[in-house]
């Protein structure tokens, strides 16, 4: 699928939302078409795509057919297009994908196969907590997992820089010291019997 032809596509979903053909939110992409099929030329048939809420370029450049795509955002799907055929999967909760697709990730490695997951989030996301830790978790474990962080500068409507206080940047260095532990986990370490 060629840049025109994506373009085309969202172009023929916007008209269709305008002519009332789509009773539920849609989220169109644009502008983001040359980054997407560059990326896209890694991804593999057999890898996994874990996508957002504006997924439709993501559906399209896997493989998933037009018309099936098409199909689901009339029936009122664009938000979470799911095709389990194409290896495709969605969620419109911001940040939410992140440890469906970890634990998708960790699986592969269990069971030594060979595909890879691929995790697409916002910029908005991208600070959340949860990316951080499925992040951290995948470096730390190798999962064949790669995160894939779309920036237009936007969390929903407000500049994302705004809404976090600045720009994104590393965490200042905490305060860390090592000590042995006296007592268990819970309680003190001895069976009480109570009467």
């Amino acid at each position: 699928m060629d840049k025109q032809a994506l373009i085309d596509f969202e172009e023929e979903i916007k008209n269709l939302f305008l002519s009332a053909k789509i009773r539920a939110p849609v989220h169109l992409s644009g502008g983001n078409e040359d980054a997407l099929i560059d990326i896209f030329k890694q991804i593999k048939k057999k890898d996994w795509v874990f996508s957002t809420h504006r997924s439709h370029y993501h559906a399209l450049l896997k493989g998933i057919p037009m018309e099936w795509v098409k199909e689901q955002i009339l029936k009122g799907n664009s938000i979470h297009l799911m095709n389990r055929e194409h290896k495709f999967f969605t969620s419109a909760i911001i940040g939410s994908i992140c440890p469906i697709a970890l634990g998708v990730a960790m699986a592969i490695k269990m069971n030594k196969g060979k595909e890879r997951v691929w995790v697409f989030v916002g910029d908005m996301a991208a600070e959340m907590g949860i990316f951080h830790e499925c992040y951290k978790y995948s470096l730390g474990h190798n999962l064949p997992v790669t995160f894939i962080i779309e920036d237009n500068g936007l969390s929903t409507n407000t500049p994302t820089q705004e809404t976090w206080g600045g720009p994104s940047q590393p965490l200042p260095k905490p305060i860390r010291y090592k000590y042995t532990r006296i007592y268990p986990h819970i309680n003190v370490g001895e069976w009480v019997v109570f009467r």
